[in-house]
């Protein structure tokens, strides 16, 4: 590192420079795939805005051999016609230069989510080519770029009866360094999205990279009800109808739009997604917050109203378990946390959602007097869970799990005081916990014997109090030490850098009862104590076949 630091040690970079040395700033980050597939985005959200615009219908995108993907839109197509500042076309312009485009105008698109010179000539700047081709005004245009710079000026190549925009673009290598190939699987779930959001827009994707080609439309109909309804189809609804509510609020930079449409099922945990035209937001915002706020408001005072409380309060938690929402917004000038627009950050939308959804929800509980007292009846059993959960949480604690007082009598402890090298083994039966603490290495292995098949939770779910009140549960809790519940911000709730045990190893015999058992035994780690699955600390023992024995 030189230590001349002066005036010469300063450099600008210019147009699209700037986003070829820093591409994380603009497209996210070029390593592990994210900003690979960022690119596809904000070339398919232009797309989506002429939607948005009432003048495309159809989005096809196409992954194509040699790393090479293209996206074809049937709205006005780009703009051709010489830019007067710039000297150039104003396609050129727009593929060129940052911030350019007619998206600053509330007169071409009323909203928008990608911006044309900002989405669009970054993924040019971050590609090793890329070519538009444009259908207007009877002719068919076409330019040619290399890591951003024209080829050519952009020229008339053909005729044409139909109207849109054909980008190809092959991202660049040098740029794009470790994960380098398009995954049909996941631009195909985000196109899904896309569509329902989007009524009525047809989108197809097609993997032409294999010689047979595979293809995949979705067009959807239902809009964001149908995505709820598609989300929950493998849940128990908890209601038939999917709740939707739409209210719009004007600024004075235009009109703010809010559509909402939620459904309770019988799960535990919740599932709102986020969208700001039409953009997934996956790290929620403003429209979250007000959501959230409107909900536990809007449910507590029908409830107080109704006298189904009987003094208390139900907390956020409560009212959010088992939902399932989709909340979009549509928004003429919305301000993210970054150039990704993972998270809104425009404060406004708080109060507009808030309003609109407290007020909306409301009327719709007390036009559906039956779906509010469902849903209010859901809520109660997830306080009295959470309640329960917390006293279990307690006792863990007034136990003391982490000495050896506070243990399980029927817990055959290792001698280790080293979580890391510990493991401890869950038996079915006291007779099989016999022999396998015989056959145990006693400085790092635990056994523990459970008599039976513990409580089935799956069965509990509205009934979570006697999932606490099993014996064989309680001593799990007790052994494993790290709590229980899968809510982090709840206190006690389960921490796996608290577990007494590294490995948590279930045996059981090989038989249907043992399956059963194992079965069970994970259905109860999965409901609340999951960061024990997810982050690798439970294992499935081999059970033995057979028994050689001498004499």
């Amino acid at each position: 590192m030189s230590d001349d630091y002066s005036a010469s040690s300063i450099q600008v970079l210019e147009g699209l420079e700037a986003v070829r040395k820093r591409p994380g700033m603009y497209i996210g980050d070029p390593h592990d795939g994210t900003a690979l597939h960022h690119c596809i985005w904000e070339v398919v959200d232009n797309s989506v805005d002429e939607h948005l615009a009432g003048y495309n219908n159809k989005i096809e995108v196409a992954i194509k051999p040699d790393g090479v993907l293209s996206v074809r839109d049937f709205g006005r197509g780009i703009p051709v016609g010489l830019h007067e500042e710039f000297g150039i076309s104003a396609a050129e312009v727009i593929m060129t230069k940052l911030h350019a485009g007619g998206k600053f105008d509330n007169s071409s698109y009323k909203v928008s989510g990608g911006l044309h010179g900002v989405g669009v000539s970054a993924v040019n700047a971050v590609s090793e080519w890329m070519e538009v081709t444009i259908h207007r005004d009877g002719k068919i245009h076409q330019q040619m770029y290399n890591a951003g710079v024209p080829v050519a000026p952009l020229k008339i190549v053909g005729d044409c009866d139909d109207t849109g925009t054909i980008i190809a673009f092959k991202p660049d290598l040098t740029i794009f360094t470790e994960i380098v190939e398009f995954e049909f699987d996941q631009i195909d779930t985000r196109l899904k999205e896309t569509a329902f959001l989007n009524a009525g827009l047809e989108i197809q994707i097609s993997d032409e990279r294999e010689e047979e080609h595979h293809t995949v439309k979705h067009l959807y109909q239902g809009g964001i009800s149908e995505f709820v309804s598609q989300i929950n189809v493998s849940r128990e609804a908890m209601h038939q109808e999917v709740i939707v509510i739409s209210g719009d609020k004007e600024l004075e930079i235009g009109t703010v739009t809010i559509d909402l449409a939620l459904q309770w099922s019988s799960a535990f945990s919740e599932s709102i997604r986020c969208y700001t035209n039409i953009i997934r937001n996956k790290d929620g915002g403003t429209h979250m917050s007000g959501l959230r706020t409107a909900l536990t408001s809007s449910l507590n005072s029908y409830a107080k109203k109704k006298n189904l409380l009987k003094g208390e309060s139900l907390s956020g938690d409560d009212v959010r378990e088992g939902l399932t929402a989709i909340v979009s917004v549509k928004h003429p000038d919305p301000s993210f946390s970054s150039q990704t627009k993972d998270k809104l950050v425009s404060s406004e939308v708080t109060g507009i959602v808030q309003t609109i959804v407290y007020e909306k929800l409301g009327e719709f509980f007390e036009e559906n007097p039956s779906v509010a007292k469902i849903v209010i009846e859901k809520a109660l059993l997830a306080s009295k869970a959470r309640k329960a959960a917390q006293k279990a949480r307690e006792l863990t604690r007034r136990k003391g799990v982490l000495e050896g007082g506070g243990l399980p009598g029927k817990l055959a402890d290792c001698q280790s005081r080293d979580p890391s090298e510990c493991e401890v083994y869950l038996v079915e039966g006291d007779s099989a916990g016999g022999s396998a603490k015989t056959g145990r290495d006693r400085r790092i292995q635990a056994i523990l014997p459970l008599r039976g098949k513990i409580l089935n939770v799956e069965r509990q779910k509205r009934n979570i109090v006697k999932v606490f009140q099993n014996q064989e549960i309680q001593t799990m809790i007790r052994a494993l030490g790290a709590g229980v519940g899968n809510n982090p911000e709840d206190e006690g709730s389960f921490d796996p850098q608290k577990l007494r045990y590294s490995k948590i190893i279930i045996m059981t015999d090989a038989d249907i009862d043992g399956a059963h058992i194992r079965t069970l035994m994970l259905t109860f780690l999965w409901r609340f104590m999951r960061p024990a699955i997810t982050e690798g600390h439970v294992y499935i023992a081999q059970p033995p076949l057979y028994q050689l024995s001498k004499g």
